[in-house]
This record gives structure tokens, sequence and C-alpha cells, in this order.
């Protein structure tokens, strides 16, 4: 069994989809309609940068997309692949199940993008600009994550937000509390600690205002039924059903992501082979989480043409 996996924030860089785009007209197409939807030269940014507006929130989260769906384009329209028939199941971490949910047919690209473009402008206006942070723990594990936020909170909001892999597990709140937890890693086991460089405390109760703007959003955005089941981040659990999967977006600003667990669970359903689109920063964590399990980054043509030969 298979799953098509969808990368978040952090895996932007300048040049993106450039070379998809030259060798594609099925990139192009995807890169243009997004650019259309959002009345933006996001493809320009994402080509030429500069890198520090390509990072910003907003313009991050729909440009990760567009490179992961139009990669994805590409495999169907050039090599006659429907994802229905070659995945059995589709997930993304964070921005990521946006993704998979456009590639599922749930939303179409235009809604995407702007959906997209919405929650980075609301998770970045969630919280003044310095009064959030993020932090990686490395060599933690859920349980010790957990332990090392508990103890740092003192009152302020320091919670796990996002379980990536058995080594690797990111905590998310006010500033003072996340360099708390910083200092206190080592203390409960964890190798190392780094601040993050976002400019927002995702993934953590202080996202409240942008989980609000999105219920409304959400509310008012016509979804499908999924092509295939998604495995969504909140519950580390498949759905299908449109309401659930509007919910869970919304729980998902403010939850943690998890996807050590999904990926467990994909696994325990079947699953032995990950593909991931438009990014290489999911199949390394697929093969931390489940090293007997098949995990490709699909990034380039020739990445697109070695996976057709194995579906």
């Amino acid at each position: 069994m298979r799953a098509f996996i969808f990368p978040g924030q952090g895996s932007q860089s300048v040049g993106m989809g450039k070379a998809l785009a030259e060798a594609s007209v099925h990139a192009r197409e995807v890169f243009e309609e997004v650019d259309d939807a959002l009345g933006q030269k996001l493809f320009q940014l994402m080509i030429d940068g500069p890198a520090e507006d390509l990072t910003l929130t907003e313009n991050a989260q729909p440009a990760i997309m567009a490179n992961a769906i139009a990669t994805l384009r590409v495999l169907e329209r050039e090599g006659n692949v429907a994802l229905a028939a070659k995945a059995d199941f589709v997930a993304g971490h964070s921005l990521g199940e946006y993704s998979a949910l456009c590639a599922g047919g749930t939303f179409d690209l235009a809604t995407t993008a702007r959906l997209l473009k919405l929650r980075g402008q609301a998770m970045q206006a969630a919280v003044p600009v310095g009064e959030g942070a993020m932090a990686a723990l490395l060599g933690a594990d859920l349980e010790k994550a957990q332990a090392i936020a508990a103890a740092a909170a003192d009152g302020q909001v320091c919670t796990v937000a996002n379980d990536n892999d058995p080594s690797q597990v990111v905590i998310s709140g006010h500033k003072e509390a996340i360099d708390r937890a910083i200092g206190l890693a080592k203390d409960h086991g964890a190798k190392r600690a780094l601040l993050l460089p976002v400019s927002a405390p995702f993934h953590c109760p202080l996202m409240q205002p942008a989980a609000d703007a999105m219920e409304k959003a959400l509310g008012e955005a016509r979804l499908a039924a999924p092509l295939v089941p998604l495995y969504c981040n909140v519950d580390a659990a498949p759905v299908v059903e449109a309401d659930i999967i509007r919910t869970g977006l919304v729980r998902q600003v403010t939850g943690m992501v998890r996807w050590r667990e999904s990926v467990l669970a994909m696994q325990e359903a079947g699953v032995d082979t990950f593909v991931e689109f438009g990014g290489k920063v999911l199949a390394p964590m697929v093969k931390r989480i489940a090293p007997d399990a098949n995990a490709t980054s699909i990034v380039t043509m020739d990445d697109i043409e070695a996976l057709l030969k194995t579906l």
C-alpha cells in the first residue's frame, strides 16, 4: 500500500519550482492558477526571492503547496497517473494537510491557495512579533518533550506543537517559557534544544485567533470528500467525511501535529511506501519512524520519471 505525503513550512527555498516549470506546461499551469487566485506574483517570488519575503508565513504556505501540487500534477498528466489508483491514503504535515486535500480533490487549487494565504496571515497576526517562539528538542521523544514543556510553563503557554519523529519534537508558546524550556532540556534528557527561526508560535493555544479565522473561512468553503482517506494531523487517523475534515483543520491550528503517530498508523494499516511531493523533509522523518518503509522524495523531473517506473 502507498501513501502520498506533502511537506509543511520550512521546506521553501528560493528557486523552488523553476526547473519543473521550465520542463512542463502542467507545472506552469499550477503556478499561474495560484498567482491568479491570490492576485500576486507568487511564482516570481518563489523563483527570484528575496528569501526573507518567501519565508513570510503568508507567502511560504501557498508557495509550498503550489510546488507540491505542481509536482503531483506533472506526474498525473505526463505519466497518465490517477491518484486514486496509485495512492491508498494522503497525509500532510501542518499546511501540507491542505496540499494533501487539494491532491485528493477536497479543495480545488484556487480555494487551497486562498485558504493558505489567509491561514498564514491569521497565524502571523495572532501573536505580536517577539511574544511567541518555537524550539526543536533533539534527542527527545514525546514523553520527554511534554515533561520539559510542563516544567517550563510556569503559568505561561508551553506545549508540544509537532511530534515529528522519535528523535525530534517541537515545542511552542510564550517566548519566555520557550527560553526556560531550552535551559531545562538537557536536564530532562534531551540532547539539544534549538530556538527555531519562525515568526509566530504555531500549533499552540496562542493561535486561537487564527483558529477562529479559519473556522469562519472553512465554514464558507466548499469541501468534497477526498478520493482517498486523509490521515489527519490532530487525530492521526483516517477521515473521509467533509465535516470532520473541516473541524480537524480548525483544531490543527492550535493542536499538536501528530506526524509520528500518523506514520505509524498508516504503516499499521498496511502502508509500506511513502511518496513525498515537493520537498525532502518528510521522507527522512518517515525512515526514522518506520525504518522498514520505503520513503522517497519527488522534486525534479528525474524523480518523477523514476517514480513512474515503480507505479
